[in-house]
């Protein structure tokens, strides 16, 4: 292996192991629809930081960081829309 790929490797599996580490709490809420322990702020500015981020991210080369930067977009608003949507659902199925 060259010293060139081996930047390339790393950032391959870090991101595997980075969109690893996520995925069982987007499962989670999907599945049991409870969100209440995410902070709505908290959510906001992971998606501020994230659309921000994204102008330096995409502006690289393609390779493994943009796999792992649209992971973290596609996170990000899946848990913000959930928010809402899981929300509005379980409050109005309350007596």
């Amino acid at each position: 292996m060259s010293l060139t790929a081996i930047p390339l490797v790393a950032g391959s599996l870090s991101t595997v192991i980075f969109v690893a580490s996520f995925l069982p709490m987007l499962v989670k809420a999907a599945r049991t629809r409870d969100l209440s322990s995410y902070s709505p702020g908290n959510l906001v500015l992971v998606n501020v930081a994230n659309v921000v981020h994204s102008i330096y991210v995409y502006s690289l080369p393609i390779g493994p960081i943009w796999v792992l930067h649209s992971a973290y977009l596609t996170a990000g608003a899946l848990m913000s829309v959930w928010y809402v949507r899981f929300r509005r659902t379980s409050s109005t199925e309350e007596p």
